[in-house]
């Protein structure tokens, strides 16, 4: 995430539980695949975690962007 969106929702987080949540989440997610991704070897349930979380944060992702895309406006940028 570039950092004008970090400060963004650092901003904004603490007004917009809904931005919050999914940062929050986004982070979680994040590292958890970091975790994941670390090993030699997965398990096929593993695998299957790794690519849920992906769509997962993908999906969050596309929503924080939305989200972000009001604040921007709000602020002239």
């Amino acid at each position: 995430m570039e950092k004008r969106d970090v400060e963004l929702i650092e901003k904004y987080s603490p007004r917009d539980e809904v931005l919050a949540r999914l940062y929050n989440d986004h982070l979680l997610f994040e590292s958890e695949l970091s975790e994941l991704e670390k090993r030699t070897y997965l398990t096929p349930e593993e695998e299957a975690r790794i690519k849920e979380l992906k769509k997962k944060k993908l999906l969050g992702k596309d929503r924080i962007e939305a989200i972000l895309r009001k604040y921007r406006a709000l602020e002239g940028n």
